[in-house]
């Protein structure tokens, strides 16, 4: 499971035209799911994204996480967190989850986000031609992956 986290002053995404999410102050956060993913993964992701202190103190060092500043989520499901560079210029997605594997785990990371921060997740729409806007503060962006823990 590999995250881009954007500290973010807003976002949104629309789908047709419509919001299916908004957000004001928190993390825009775009969640790949490859195949190998598992419960241990998305409840490690989960954990790190709630925690992440990336927000400014009163001395303007990043040590305030979402709960302390009262900040919100908006998780948006990206396969091509997954593609595959290395041969050739057209990337390829083997590695990323199919739809009937990565579904349960999107909505169970907007799941447990939820509970970690007691506060609903504002979300796109899993497969849909999404349109993402944001303001990245900073810029701050943060990338995790599950397999590469560093």
């Amino acid at each position: 499971m590999r995250a881009v986290i954007q500290r973010v002053t807003e976002a949104n995404c629309k789908v047709d035209g419509i919001v299916t999410g908004s957000i004001e102050l928190g993390f825009l956060v775009l969640l790949g799911i490859e195949d190998a993913d598992t419960a241990d993964d998305l409840e490690w992701m989960a954990q790190k994204i709630a925690a992440m202190r990336i927000f400014g103190d009163e001395n303007g060092l990043m040590n305030k996480a979402l709960a302390d500043v009262d900040g919100n989520i908006l998780l948006i499901s990206q396969f091509t967190l997954f593609a595959a560079t290395k041969k050739g210029n057209r990337p390829g997605f083997t590695r990323a989850a199919r739809p009937e594997k990565a579904v349960p785990l999107y909505e169970a990371m907007i799941g447990r986000l939820s509970s970690l921060l007691n506060k609903s997740i504002q979300a796109g729409i899993f497969g849909a031609d999404m349109k993402i806007s944001l303001v990245n503060d900073g810029p701050v962006t943060i990338v995790i992956d599950t397999k590469n823990k560093e």
